[in-house]
């Protein structure tokens, strides 16, 4: 199954983490102090770039993955992911 999307192509689907996609975003997300390292925005990214570090408990993004979607923003029940445009 080819998936095509306007900046590129995805050849294989749940081959994102071996795909750099940064590049696409417009929006970035950023982890504040308040993160509790629930896990929630991990289970909810489509890209699988948030990872909770087991030493400091908080949830850490990959931006070289991440896409920018906020869909980590909208669904952390602490509010603890902001975003911002991108500086480009």
């Amino acid at each position: 199954m080819i998936m095509v999307t306007i900046a590129g192509i995805i050849k294989k689907v749940g081959t994102t983490t071996k795909v750099k996609t940064g590049a696409w975003r417009t929006f970035i997300p950023t982890v504040t102090d308040k993160c509790k390292g629930c896990k929630i925005c991990e289970s909810f990214c489509p890209d699988g770039c948030i990872k909770v570090n087991p030493k400091t408990k908080k949830a850490e993004i990959d931006y070289d993955f991440c896409k920018g979607c906020l869909i980590c923003e909208n669904e952390c029940p602490f509010k603890a992911i902001t975003s911002k445009m991108e500086d480009k």
